[in-house]
C-alpha cells in the first residue's frame, strides 16, 4: 500500500467549505440537476451545473430553463455563465444570484466552435484587456464568490494562463480552474500541467486542476505536481458518478489504481458489481424522467451508453436502447439487460 503525500482534503471557496476537493465539471447537456445531485451523493464536494448564455434573453427557452433550475438542490450552487459582454455577464451572474446561486463561474475554457466563434469560452484568452474587463464586472455585480475556468492557453505557442491568472488575481476571483490543454488542442493530447504548477508558484490564488484524471493514482500525482488545491473531473464521470467516492477512498487510503476499495461495494477491477450499477442506474434515470418529462427517454440514451460500455453485449445494446420511445420502454430493457449480462468482476475497466 503507497504512503499518501496528499490525501483529500476540505476545500472552500469563498465562505462555502466542501466535505472535499473534489469536484464535478461543468458539462453541457450532461451535468443537469438529476447528474448533479447524483454525483454529490457519490462523494463529488461540488458539483458545477451547466453553462448557460450571458444574454438573459435567451433564457425563456426550455432548455435554458432547466438548466437554471436548482430547487431542491443541496448543498452550495454553482452556477456557470458564458459570453464576451462585461455588462451582460455581470447581469447574467445577478439573476443567477437571484435564482439560488451561491457561486458564479465565469467559462473561458470551452473550445467549442460554435462558443469560440461568438468570441466568448476560450476564444477570450486571446484578449487579456477583454478578460480583464469581464472579470472586474462580474465580481461588482454580485456578493457571492466569483470563480474563473480557463484553458493555459489559445494554442501552445500561445499559453497564457499565468497572464491570466495574474489577470484572476487582480480582479478578486475566489478559484482558478486549469484544464491542462489549449483550445486549439481540444482534447487531442494528453493534459500538461507545467503550466499549472507555474501559476501555483507564481500566484496566491485557489488553484483547481482539470484534465485527464480517472483515478486516485492519477489525482494524487497531478495535487503533489502542481500543488493544486482541488481536482475537477468531467468526461470521466460519465457512466461512473461514483469516481468521486473511488478517489477519495484511494487518496484516504493508500490504494493503487488498481487495488479494491475496502467497503465491500468494488469489485477487484475497479468496477463495482453490476447489480450496484444497475441500481445506481435504473434511480438516475427515474430522476431523469421527472426532471425532463417524456424527453427524459432521449437525454438518458447516453448515460445508458456510458454505465453500461464496459459489458459484454454494450454495443448492440445501445442500438436497441436508442429505439426506446417511453420511460417504461426503457427501463425495462435496461434491467433486463442487466440481469441477463454476468457480473462485473474481473472485466476489464
Amino acid at each position: 500500500m503507497q504512503n499518501l503525500q496528499t490525501p483529500p482534503i476540505p476545500f472552500a471557496i469563498g465562505p462555502y467549505q466542501f466535505a472535499n476537493n473534489l469536484i464535478l465539471a461543468p458539462m453541457a447537456g450532461i451535468t443537469d440537476r438529476p447528474f448533479r445531485t447524483l454525483c454529490r451523493r457519490l462523494g463529488a464536494g461540488l458539483a458545477v451545473a451547466e453553462m448557460v448564455a450571458a444574454n438573459t434573453a435567451l433564457w425563456g427557452s426550455r432548455k435554458s430553463l432547466r438548466r437554471l433550475d436548482y430547487r431542491g438542490e443541496q448543498g452550495p450552487i454553482a452556477a456557470q455563465i458564458v459570453g464576451s459582454n462585461p455588462a451582460e455577464m455581470a447581469e447574467a451572474a445577478k439573476v443567477s444570484v437571484g435564482l439560488g446561486a451561491h457561486i458564479i463561474d465565469i467559462n473561458m475554457g470551452c473550445p467549442a466552435k460554435k462558443v469560440c466563434k461568438v468570441a466568448a469560452g476560450s476564444a477570450l484568452l486571446r484578449d487579456e484587456s477583454l478578460v480583464g474587463r469581464i472579470l472586474d464586472a462580474v465580481v461588482a455585480a454580485v456578493d457571492a464568490p466569483v470563480t474563473l475556468k480557463i484553458r493555459t492557453g489559445w494554442s501552445p505557442e500561445h499559453r497564457n494562463a499565468l497572464q491570466i491568472a495574474r489577470i484572476a488575481r487582480e480582479a478578486g476571483i475566489a478559484a482558478l480552474t486549469v484544464h491542462g490543454r489549449t483550445r486549439a488542442c481540444h482534447y487531442g493530447i494528453p493534459a500538461e500541467y507545467d503550466t499549472l504548477r507555474a501559476i501555483r508558484e507564481s500566484v496566491a490564488l485557489p488553484l483547481i486542476a482539470n484534465g485527464d484524471i480517472a483515478t486516485a493514482e492519477q489525482a494524487r500525482r497531478i495535487l503533489d505536481y502542481t500543488g493544486a488545491d482541488a481536482i475537477m473531473i468531467g468526461r470521466a464521470a460519465q457512466g461512473r458518478p461514483w469516481i468521486f467516492r473511488d478517489i477519495a477512498a484511494g487518496l484516504a487510503a493508500g490504494l493503487a489504481p488498481d487495488e479494491p476499495a475496502s467497503d465491500g461495494i468494488h469489485a477487484a477491477s475497479g468496477i463495482p458489481p453490476k447489480d450496484w450499477i444497475k441500481d445506481i442506474l435504473s434511480a438516475h434515470l427515474e430522476e431523469l424522467y421527472l426532471f425532463y418529462g417524456s424527453h427524459g427517454v432521449c437525454v438518458a440514451r447516453k448515460h445508458i451508453a456510458w454505465y453500461c460500455r464496459h459489458l459484454p453485449g454494450a454495443a448492440s445494446f445501445r442500438e436497441d436502447i436508442n429505439r426506446t420511445e417511453t420511460p417504461t420502454d426503457q427501463l425495462s430493457r435496461v434491467l433486463a439487460f442487466f440481469d441477463q449480462c454476468p457480473d462485473t468482476e474481473n472485466q476489464a475497466a
